[in-house]
């Protein structure tokens, strides 16, 4: 009788055990329909960190069982950091497969056409997408990590392809930067690679040409009209007498553009350079890109605001100054944002 006690004991306890590991590692922590909740993951959290988090916020029933099962999975060094939608209706082992593979929560942002560098960082940080706007910008124009993106020029503006994604929140900037360059690389095909080599024009020539279309004009389009003035100016070796380009070049820009600030030496002065500048000057979308690549077949050399969002184009200085007079009378002293090509 002994020995059946000696021998029941054990198998009694090992059968709890199993059990018990059983309901762990087969069975939600609560029924179905429990409402999932936010779960943020800090970067480098070691595993028995992950499961004191889960625990806390009622998505296991047991840390300990928790981390005993991440162990004999072999997964406790492969969590990835983040913020995820997890529910107690879910099994251990649909939780932990999701913060394996990184399943985390994602947000819509939209990046309009246009933004510069700086600007999209800021749009960023506001919607929560990253949290070092300095370190977004600080790679943004580190050369090293540009070239490491097989991109010309020392800086990714530009190539911060506008477009709609979605990101983690506390998203890392290098990543960010990667994901909108990779999106840019999809949209500039080879094929219009070779269209800019037809053109006598280098792929970040293309782009910077493109970006000062997208803030000359709204309007789709002009945007082949904008680009033939330009072509047209750099075929002669003429100024491209671009406001958006001057503006670029001021350090917080205050909305005016003056007098003396078209007189002011700045490499992204193009009233007083002829060329394009050294760097595009904003982030352009396809249409602008597409743009810079088929420049509408007119001999336009100068355009005008009509202070309706649309311009007027002119093939000489005479016709130009005559819609000037129309069309600028009231902004006597100082210009806001989009400016007239060709004062000269």
């Amino acid at each position: 009788m002994k020995k059946a006690l000696f021998l029941i004991l054990p198998l009694s306890f090992l059968f709890a055990l199993w059990w018990r590991a059983f309901i762990f590692f087969s069975l939600p922590a609560s029924p179905k329909g429990s409402p999932p909740s936010k779960v943020l993951i800090p970067e480098g959290a070691p595993f028995s960190e992950v499961a004191r988090i889960l625990k806390e916020r009622g998505v296991v029933r047991s840390r300990w069982w928790f981390e005993l099962y991440g162990r004999l999975r072999g997964i406790t060094g492969r969590v990835k950091a983040g913020e995820y939608l997890l529910s107690a209706s879910m099994p251990p082992q649909e939780i932990a497969d999701t913060l394996v593979k990184g399943r985390v929560i994602t947000y819509k942002v939209t990046i309009p056409e246009g933004l510069t560098a700086r600007e999209i960082a800021s749009l960023l940080r506001d919607k929560g997408i990253i949290e070092d706007e300095e370190e977004f910008l600080r790679l943004a124009f580190d050369r090293e990590f540009v070239r490491s993106l097989g991109l010309e020029g020392e800086t990714v503006e530009g190539f911060l392809f506008p477009d709609t994604y979605f990101f983690p929140h506390r998203c890392p900037p290098r990543l960010v930067i990667q994901e909108m360059v990779a999106n840019f690389r999809r949209v500039y095909t080879p094929e219009l690679s070779e269209r800019a080599r037809e053109l006598g024009l280098s792929d970040f020539e293309v782009v910077t040409l493109a970006s000062i279309i997208e803030k000359e004009t709204g309007r789709s389009e002009e945007r082949p009209l904008i680009s033939a003035v330009f072509h047209n100016r750099l075929r002669k070796g003429m100024p491209l007498c671009s406001d958006p380009t001057v503006i670029y070049g001021i350090e917080d820009f205050d909305g005016n553009l003056r007098k003396e600030d078209l007189q002011r030496p700045s490499p992204y002065n193009t009233y007083l350079f002829a060329g394009l500048p050294p760097t595009p000057i904003s982030n352009p979308g396809k249409d602008s890109l597409l743009a810079a690549l088929y420049p509408a077949p007119v001999d336009y050399l100068y355009f005008v605001s009509r202070n309706d969002g649309t311009h007027y184009f002119s093939s000489n200085f005479r016709d130009h100054q005559r819609a000037v007079t129309i069309y600028q009378r009231h902004r006597a002293g100082s210009r806001r944002g989009q400016g007239q090509a060709g004062r000269r």
